[in-house]
């Protein structure tokens, strides 16, 4: 079977302080979103530490247009993903002309040509590789990524994919946007890049994460729970106050049903690879699983030291448990996104 070969993410230069960031966002919205005094609690709520910025502060404060923002968006996406793809093709051993597929997954900014096309470019891989960028999937992406780059190795023993996820959430930020969802939104959000290697089963594996089976669902009429306004000032984000609700009520079934189908339980589960959409979130998780222990440990100490960033933290989360280490036996990858959805994907970690 497939097995993920290294994993690599990005420190960003302008990492901030939760309370730097709390004190700007009163500063902007107080005058013209009364709420905001009610509402700064959820800074401290989210129990978020750090943010992970591609800009300082102070360049969020300043007057921009949507395409200044994209364009930064593009320049910055680019740059990242290739310091996080040189250092992955590092850990996994391999030489950049080895790679026969890659596959982008963003949701924070617009190119077309794709990204993968501009990395392609820029690091001069292999001009006959196959491409495929991924939009739209929001949080739920990096696990969606995941199960592609193993569905290809699996299709191709022979395949090395290339997994990146780019999120800048925080240029997608509408400073003269005033509703709620825009003020909670800035105390969660924030940016990452990380990369990953999969091979096909003609190579060997010795970091011991092989890919099992993935899942993905579609929750009918449920598509307000969360994604995008498109508007002239860019992208206004939308997100429901029902989301723990809706996983609490869903989640633990799902899960058991996936796992029934490889004969498994959630007890044989012993790494939990979850994206961390915020403290409400997680503990929507704990309270719905019911797992005995702090079984998300990793993933809540990424969400503390980087924020929400969106696809790519479940990537942040993975390549912490292979620096550190698993625990032997089953790993369940999983994060919720627009669809609402929900993606899955079990490996087997030793």
């Amino acid at each position: 079977m497939p097995f993920i070969a290294a994993a690599s993410k990005i420190d960003l230069p302008f990492k901030t302080d939760q309370q730097e960031a709390k004190k700007q966002a009163m500063d902007m919205f107080s005058v013209n979103f009364p709420e905001a005094k009610r509402l700064i609690f959820a800074f401290d709520n989210t129990e978020i530490k750090q943010r992970n910025f591609c800009q300082p502060l102070c360049y969020y404060t300043k007057p921009n247009t949507f395409e200044e923002r994209n364009n930064e968006y593009i320049r910055t996406s680019l740059a990242y993903s290739v310091q996080a793809t040189e250092e992955c093709i590092k850990e996994a051993g391999i030489a950049k002309e080895d790679i026969t597929d890659i596959i982008f997954v963003s949701t924070t900014g617009l190119a077309t040509p794709s990204l993968d096309a501009l990395i392609i470019n820029k690091l001069r891989l292999d001009p006959h590789i196959n491409r495929i960028p991924a939009f739209g999937l929001g949080c739920g992406g990096g696990v969606s990524g995941m199960a592609k780059a193993n569905t290809l190795a699996k299709a191709n023993p022979d395949a090395i994919v290339l997994l990146v996820a780019v999120e800048l959430c925080s240029l997608t930020l509408i400073k003269s946007d005033y509703s709620k969802s825009n003020f909670i939104g800035s105390s969660l959000f924030s940016d990452g890049i990380a990369a990953c290697i999969i091979k096909g089963d003609n190579h060997e594996n010795e970091n011991h994460a092989t890919y099992v089976a993935s899942s993905s669902k579609l929750y009918y009429d449920s598509l307000e729970v969360m994604g995008w306004e498109f508007q002239d000032t860019g992208f206004k984000v939308l997100f429901s106050k029902d989301i723990p609700t809706f996983i609490k009520e869903h989640i633990r079934e799902d899960i058991d049903e996936f796992l029934a189908k490889h004969h498994l339980q959630l007890s044989d589960i012993k790494n939990f690879i979850f994206h961390p959409g915020g403290k409400k979130v997680l503990d929507a998780y704990s309270d719905a699983l019911g797992v005995e222990g702090d079984f998300m440990k990793i993933t809540r100490e990424i969400m503390n030291d980087y924020g929400n960033m969106s696809s790519a933290t479940v990537l942040y989360v993975l390549e912490k448990f292979m620096r550190e280490g698993f625990e032997p036996g089953y790993g369940l990858m999983l994060a919720m996104g627009p669809g609402f959805s929900s993606e899955m994907v079990l490996l087997n970690c030793s």
